[in-house]
């Protein structure tokens, strides 16, 4: 198996500088998005007490040339914390915390799309829009090549994988238990995962999340994912399609609801959003993945369960429709849909401000409106 060598030294040696005590000081590490859309990075500092609420941290600053976020002659950029969940690495009472990242100038940066993402979602507080997100990701050696495959070939076709039990169909389960347990421990709402159809890929679900705690639960639940893979020496992809050929891609299903959908009746506000989002079809998919569609084309095929990218559809239990109607939402006639369009590596601020845009404010076409001054 190809695994990074840091993964092979003694951590026997490291768990017993972990148990050191460290007095009053806590250790915090503050989480951003960098200049690519999906990409994580990370810095640690010393407080002398433990934050007890997201105001306790101070903001703080780092090197935007080195994240493809600034000029070198003018490079120091704004970390505002936003969101504090417990330190599944360095355990209690030490914290990770979420940032958003501004300018020099105190300027949004252009990859910071929590900030429009939170005033639409204030806008829109009263109608109480839950998310719940499902993200596909696959596992790679540290050479690029799917975990447990075999080094010079391919292991048997798509069919047994999924949900599968057994050395010959499951890789990687370790990996997934220990990000699933630290998950919980740091307090995001993880509530599920199971094996994919496509052997080393899997899921979980994070919801249900109200309003903009959506993005900030499932961009903290990539953070530990990523980190619990460097422990093993492995490497969690986003891409939606880590492999050519006749295997699965990787989405991000977004299940969501009003409050007006949840309740008796539900369904005809169900279809009326459903037809909302047909009518702006093409702006969701600009969204649905850091490139625009471009990283999304190559899975939205009409093949592999997907809808095809170019066209709108809808159906009771179809996974290959862009919209699908669980089936017991149909009988019940109430509940939730699932917009199957966004990609494993969509930014889920953008996924969530857009339906809302859509399916509450009534927005159409290929423009947003601006409420900065609502």
């Amino acid at each position: 198996m190809s695994v990074s060598h840091s993964s092979k030294l003694n951590k026997a040696v490291r768990d017993q500088y972990m148990r050191l005590p460290q007095g009053d000081m806590v250790l915090v590490t503050y989480v951003w998005i960098d200049g690519s859309g999906e990409g994580l990075r990370c810095k640690t500092k010393t407080l002398d007490q433990e934050p007890k609420c997201i105001e306790d941290v101070p903001e703080w600053n780092f090197d935007g040339s080195s994240t493809d976020q600034a000029e070198g002659s003018n490079s120091d950029m704004f970390l505002i914390p936003v969101r504090m969940f417990r330190d599944p690495f360095c355990l209690d009472p030490n914290k990770l915390v979420l940032c958003e990242v501004l300018k020099y100038n105190r300027k949004n940066a252009e990859t910071n799309l929590r900030h429009t993402c939170k005033k639409v979602m204030d806008l829109v507080k009263d109608n109480h829009p839950w998310f719940g997100m499902e993200q596909e990701y696959t596992l790679l050696g540290i050479n690029g090549h799917p975990y447990g495959w075999p080094e010079n070939g391919f292991p048997g076709p798509q069919g047994p994988y999924y949900c599968g039990v057994g050395a010959d169909k499951v890789y990687g389960r370790d990996i997934v238990e220990s990000h699933y347990k630290a998950c919980l421990y740091a307090g995001v709402k993880i509530c599920g995962t199971n094996a994919e159809v496509m052997p080393s890929q899997w899921e979980f679900q994070v919801g249900p999340c109200e309003g903009i705690e959506m993005g900030d639960h499932l961009w903290m639940a990539r953070f530990i994912l990523h980190r619990v893979c460097e422990d093993f020496g492995v490497v969690a992809t986003l891409d939606p399609k880590p492999m050519t050929g006749n295997w699965n891609g990787a989405g991000c299903h977004t299940n969501y609801s009003t409050e007006e959908m949840r309740k008796e009746g539900g369904l005809k506000f169900i279809e009326a959003a459903i037809e909302k989002l047909g009518k702006r079809h093409d702006y969701h998919i600009c969204v649905y993945d850091p490139r625009g569609g471009r990283d999304n084309s190559r899975r939205l095929t009409g093949h592999h369960e997907t809808s095809n990218i170019f066209e709108f559809s809808a159906g009771v239990a179809n996974r290959g429709a862009s919209i699908r109607i669980p089936r017991q939402v149909g009988q019940d006639g109430l509940g939730y849909f699932e917009d199957r369009r966004p990609a494993a590596n969509c930014d889920p601020y953008a996924v969530s401000e857009a339906i809302v845009r859509t399916t509450i404010l009534n927005e159409t076409g290929v423009e947003t409106r601006d409420y900065e001054g609502k």
